[in-house]
């Protein structure tokens, strides 16, 4: 049986999320010993007596491969934290959700990403501002995320789709449940156009408890988030909250003090987030352009299998390109074209003459 099976049949198991998982695929070897595991085996594992009663309970009534089937019938890509192609930078943040479900199809590109978020009740002002933040950033090949809500974030993905640019809507449902229902429309042009995520099982309808854990998601997949309209008390400002746990750039855009739908942005900057004043500003601090110029070397530039070896003898240690030579076996003209090539694709860094180290964030 597909392995992916028993990952969707944990992922609908209440009490069982990425901590207790990884607890049990470190006790069991395999998810698929994780859920044929007896009693003993599992209370080592540390579950409580709910989880227990939960995944017993559930292991009598669910077919795995039945719900691998169901999934696929639905036209759902599904990764796990086994899939290479999980997203790298999601993989990076603290207990990041060990399924995602997937209408649509995540690219490359999409690791050069950024969040808009803010306001269901959007004003004019914060309308504009995240339409032409969002355009500026599709028209520079950095992917939209947001979370499909209604406000800024429909503008959002509305202004990217329409630039031709990719966007990424993460839900606080199942991806077969659109929330709000008006935005429909707007999920299968997001779907055509980048995808629909979510951690949530197929059939899992919108619910308040489920909106601030999908917020750590819309982060984790972004290089920065911008709360571009927000109140005091949002979604908007716990998904910043998030970025910052998570070591993510949080810019907010400044408005007016009268307005209560800038409070939190205002906030935000009171507190040390960066305000944003033009998109200009946003692709410089986060060095877009030269992020998305190396994204799009990865994709024309086919990877040697020398790279991976070269790439073994670095790290954050500066290494002389003579050291590289003789630790990779490999003649001087080879290294040099090699860290060339690998610079350009933002694999590697020169931090000195003939010094090279590892990029911090290889994707």
């Amino acid at each position: 049986m597909d392995e992916k099976a028993y990952w969707i049949a944990f992922n609908r198991v209440p009490g069982i999320g990425p901590a207790r998982l990884a607890a049990l695929l470190e006790l069991c070897g395999s998810i698929q010993a994780a859920w044929e595991a007896p009693l003993s085996t599992l209370r080592q594992a540390g579950l409580d007596r709910r989880s227990l009663e939960n995944l017993m309970a559930l292991r009598g009534q669910v077919d795995p491969q039945a719900e691998l089937e169901r999934v696929r019938q639905a036209g759902v890509q599904v990764l796990t934290w086994d899939d290479p192609a999980y997203p790298a930078r999601l993989r990076q943040i603290p207990h990041p959700p060990p399924v995602l479900y997937i209408q649509g199809e995540l690219t490359p590109q999409d690791e050069v990403a950024v969040a808009l978020v803010g306001t269901r009740r959007a004003s004019a002002y914060g309308r504009q501002v995240a339409e032409t933040l969002a355009r500026e950033l599709a028209h520079h090949r950095v992917t939209v995320v947001s979370g499909l809500a209604l406000g800024i974030d429909t503008v959002a993905h509305q202004a990217a789709l329409d630039a031709g640019g990719r966007t990424l809507a993460v839900l606080g449902s199942g991806v077969d449940q659109i929330y709000p229902a008006r935005n429909r429309g707007l999920a299968l042009r997001v779907a055509a156009q980048g995808a629909l995520i979510s951690e949530y099982p197929l059939g899992t309808r919108a619910e308040a408890a489920n909106f601030p854990p999908r917020n750590r998601i819309i982060s984790g997949l972004s290089l920065a988030v911008v709360v571009v309209e927000a109140g005091e008390r949002s979604g908007a400002r716990i998904t910043a909250e998030f970025a910052a746990d998570q070591g993510r750039e949080v810019f907010a855009v400044p408005g007016s003090i009268f307005s209560p739908s800038s409070l939190g942005c205002n906030r935000l900057i009171q507190q040390g987030a960066c305000p944003l004043l033009s998109p200009e500003e946003l692709l410089e601090q986060l060095r877009v352009e030269r992020q998305a110029a190396q994204q799009q070397a990865r994709e024309l530039i086919p990877p040697e299998p020398a790279e991976a070896s070269l790439l073994a003898h670095l790290d954050q240690e500066p290494r002389h390109v003579d050291e590289l030579v003789r630790a990779a076996a490999l003649s001087p003209a080879e290294v040099n074209s090699l860290l060339t090539v690998m610079e350009l694709k933002g694999l590697v860094r020169q931090v000195g003459p003939l010094q090279y180290v590892r990029a911090e964030a290889i994707p």
